[in-house]
């Protein structure tokens, strides 16, 4: 019986199928050539690579492990969609990945200025810590 409802069920809930896209997107294809690929194999696992592109994406990157600590650095270039040329120098090594450019978004200066309403804020919680410290002590008879 048990089945039988488990069968009913099953067939009752709605299917939902995928579809593939019915639109040919053959003509959007672009074959990118590639124009420059450099790999020179170096001792203990270190290497070289230097890639060029028909659409004017660069790439040149150096790997080697020296004292046991990876370190990876180059850079990389294309065109951005506007047409500004983007390079991107970069080190990555125990301190993370480390990219420089002047496309890059820069965070603010710091200590940038804290708006008074921030420090208003602050003061006033520092007031109800010290209320209810003293509270706490039974010195006071305020919470």
């Amino acid at each position: 019986m048990k089945f039988v409802l488990l069968f009913f069920v099953a067939i009752a809930v709605p299917h939902f199928g995928y579809s593939a896209p019915t639109e040919d997107f053959s003509d959007e294809v672009k074959v990118v050539p590639i124009l420059k690929y450099e790999h020179v194999p170096g001792d203990e696992g270190n290497f070289n690579v230097e890639v060029e592109t028909g659409n004017g994406i660069a790439l040149s990157r150096s790997y080697s492990a020296d004292d046991g600590a990876v370190v990876q650095a180059g850079q990389y270039s294309y065109t951005a969609p506007d047409g500004t040329p983007v390079v991107v120098k970069f080190v990555a090594n125990e301190h993370g990945f480390q990219p420089q450019s002047d496309h890059l978004p820069v965070a603010p200066a710091f200590p940038h200025p804290i708006p008074q309403f921030v420090l208003d804020q602050i003061a006033f919680a520092a007031q109800e810590d010290a209320a209810r410290a003293l509270a706490l002590s039974g010195d006071s008879d305020e919470v």
